[in-house]
């Protein structure tokens, strides 16, 4: 991007030609998600940030079949990007199955950390979202040490979860049994979610799904 690039509410409506509520999803893969959420929600402007180009050619070939006008699709790390945005610009911020870096001396590469949390929060509306959700139970619990002790996001989930208290990685996971539990509050399985292939793979495999919803306060 460039050094001086503002997403302000001027490009958005230069961008989409309107001003309609904005929701951005961090790591769109095939676009799969997005692309049906933009045809069901016609009045609603959607944003996917990619960085994997094949990611990008599917999700763009996929807008284009269903002739979308409400869907763009940047090519972008979603850091950067958030940086850029003005106070108060999204309506809700998506992170749905993000690449869980099994191995614990990768745990830092998780796009879910502190830094993030802060620009999100400050590019959401107030009372905006960040949905997250993940099939990795070890980053259900970097989430929720990332994001429940902050006092600029509230954890609306509702359902309780019993998770690890202590990490895992890669070649221990399956120890993860045999450590000290607490519980958690998670939520409902978001409906605007559709059941994407790699959804599939994971509930076939055998693990949980973990949907997570912060309020921005």
């Amino acid at each position: 991007m460039a050094p001086d690039f503002r997403f302000d509410a001027d490009f958005a409506a230069r961008t989409w030609g309107n001003d309609h509520p904005l929701v951005v999803e961090i790591g769109t893969g095939q676009g799969e998600n997005i692309v049906a959420a933009a045809q069901e929600r016609p009045e609603t402007n959607f944003l996917a940030l990619e960085v994997y180009k094949p990611g990008v050619a599917h999700a763009l070939l996929k807008a284009g079949k269903y002739e979308l006008r409400n869907l763009r699709v940047c090519e972008v790390n979603a850091p950067d990007l958030m940086k850029a945005a003005v106070d108060g610009l999204f309506d809700e911020v998506w992170t749905f199955f993000p690449d869980p870096w099994p191995k614990t001396k990768h745990h830092k590469r998780r796009i879910v950390q502190p830094a993030l949390a802060a620009e999100v929060h400050r590019a959401l509306r107030s009372g905006g979202v960040w949905r997250i959700a993940t099939d990795i139970e070890d980053y259900a619990l970097h989430v929720h040490e990332v994001m429940d002790g902050r006092d600029d996001f509230e954890n609306v989930g509702d359902v309780t979860v019993s998770l690890p208290t202590e990490h895992v990685s890669k070649g221990t996971a399956d120890m993860a049994a045999q450590l000290p539990h607490a519980d958690f509050a998670e939520s409902e399985r978001f409906a605007g979610r559709v059941l994407t292939n790699f959804e599939k793979k994971g509930i076939t495999a055998g693990r949980v799904i973990h949907d997570f919803t912060y309020r921005a306060v």
